[in-house]
């Protein structure tokens, strides 16, 4: 990622020239110049559900954590267990904090046995840097890359056809939640990562920015008879929604633990891994929650917005929608949010408080899509 500022105080990622000669429609996200759509959210989102589209992923923060010591602070910073990875296999997981809830949720790479790449949102790269210094108390190295990496996400069904043209590395040999270092598009050094925000497949390629011109303009040229299009940040919201994926900011934050957000499949309570806020967090998993998560769509005709109040047919408070979008594939109101224990199980009908109107909606098992 450059750190290139201008002077209104907006970063520019490598790309941000390549998004404005395409039309991209641009604004600040996370300090970042971003493009928000091209074609126009919902022909992008369908492009990466049936094809393949290109994100420019390069605002997001990256950490190296190395040493004797590394193992040890991140089983410490982290929800998951650190010690059940291996060279090239990735965790989902997150920081947990000292009040139940998470100060950000990331990707963690392990390299080798003492040297992890941390992948974190790129509105906490400073607040997670932070975080970091602070509790490494037991002397891991710990390296800010941010400014040094570039991002580009390829997802599709034809993703992967797209880039194996691209790499001598066998990607069918990378499974879901593996990476591989290697050669693409003449460019050493790339990590070919097989993940991503969309549930569509493909991978995320990380790289210096110095390599970023070439290594976008070979991907778009291959991807030309795959019917290829850049993809904004609108469209990998409605994409990662679809999923039920969380984004930070709104289905996630400092107050959401991860055992709310169902998330206790990255919370691991093993014998040895002394996380921060474990006792809590073991308690909730054990006892339940005063809240949780929930995917919903709409009965009624309407879109839920991030905010709006659930209730239920007693117009008695019930919960909060934190994220909502017209579903592109779906064709129907979609939306997550928190409510009471007693409302979240799937089937259930609720309302959203639409500037007082009530619409009704109907909790049901994510992802919205299959």
């Amino acid at each position: 990622m450059t750190d290139n500022t201008n002077v209104t105080g907006v970063k520019s990622t490598p790309f941000t020239e390549k998004h404005i000669a395409l039309g991209a429609k641009m604004h600040e996200f996370a300090g970042y110049n971003m493009p928000i759509e091209y074609s126009g959210i919902i022909d992008e989102h369908l492009t990466v559900c049936n094809a393949v589209g290109v994100f420019d992923v390069s605002h997001m923060g990256e950490f190296w954590v190395k040493g004797p010591h590394a193992l040890d602070f991140l089983q410490r910073i982290t929800s998951n267990d650190v010690a059940a990875l291996t060279p090239g296999k990735i965790q989902y997981t997150c920081f947990p904090n000292e009040e139940g809830g998470i100060v950000d949720d990331l990707l963690l790479y392990q390299y080798e046995p003492e040297k992890y790449l941390l992948v974190v949102n790129a509105s906490n790269i400073q607040k997670d840097w932070d975080w970091c210094v602070k509790h490494n108390t037991m002397g891991a190295e710990i390296e800010n890359a941010s400014g040094r990496m570039a991002q580009l996400a390829v997802q599709g069904p034809k993703a992967v056809g797209l880039l194996q043209e691209l790499t001598e590395t066998d990607l069918s040999a990378i499974p879901y939640y593996t990476f591989k270092t290697g050669k693409f598009a003449g460019v050493s050094d790339v990590i070919l990562s097989n993940t991503g925000y969309t549930g569509a497949g493909g991978f995320e390629l990380y790289f210096y920015p110095e390599h970023a011109t070439a290594i976008w303009d070979a991907i778009v040229e291959a991807g030309a008879r795959y019917g290829i299009k850049p993809i904004g940040l609108g469209a990998r919201d409605t994409l990662r929604l679809e999923m039920g994926f969380c984004l930070y900011g709104n289905d996630l934050d400092d107050t959401t633990s991860p055992i709310e957000a169902g998330l206790g499949w990255i919370t691991k309570f093993v014998d040895g891994k002394d996380f921060i806020n474990r006792p809590a967090l073991e308690k909730q998993k054990n006892e339940g929650t005063v809240r949780k998560l929930i995917g919903f769509e709409m009965i009624d005709r309407g879109i839920p917005r991030q905010g709006y109040a659930i209730v239920d047919s007693n117009d008695d408070r019930v919960g909060v929608v934190t994220s909502g979008t017209m579903s592109p594939t779906r064709k129907v109101g979609i939306g997550m949010g928190y409510v009471k224990p007693g409302y979240a199980k799937p089937d259930t009908e609720l309302y959203i408080d639409v500037r007082g109107r009530k619409q009704k909606v109907r909790v049901v098992r994510l992802p919205f899509r299959k």
